[in-house]
């Protein structure tokens, strides 16, 4: 079965994502992305922390975790705070998400009813 979709409502969607695109939110999200990507120091600083969080809730749910592992945990946590381009890839994920949430409330709006909504149970 083949779904037609009204192209005026298909130019819509393709326009709403050009603008989404080249907004000021998402140009400076891919920026700092990109600068995230090209910093090894970064991304391993996120890999170690994922494992090093991931490690810890196991031995938390079992009981057994130090307060060493805890003060390295928070130590790891520190230095990713302190590398830029993290942080900087970090707030500007943040406020693209934002700036999404913003849309969604005005096209809800304009539509009478929570859009979002549509595509959770499109994919269903």
């Amino acid at each position: 079965m083949t779904t037609v979709i009204d192209p005026r409502l298909q130019d819509a969607a393709h326009s709403l994502i050009e603008n989404l695109l080249a907004s000021e939110a998402f140009v400076a999200y891919q920026t700092a992305r990109t600068s995230f990507n090209q910093d090894p120091e970064a991304r391993s600083l996120l890999e170690q922390l994922s494992e090093s969080q991931a490690a810890l809730r196991k031995k938390q749910a079992k009981g057994s975790a130090t307060q060493a592992e805890l003060d390295a945990l928070r130590e790891l946590q520190a230095q990713v705070r302190r590398n830029e381009n993290f942080m900087a890839y970090a707030q500007t994920q943040q406020e693209a998400v934002n700036f999404l949430r913003e849309i969604n409330t005005d096209i809800s709006q304009l539509l009478g009813m929570n859009f979002a909504s549509l595509a959770n149970h499109a994919t269903c």
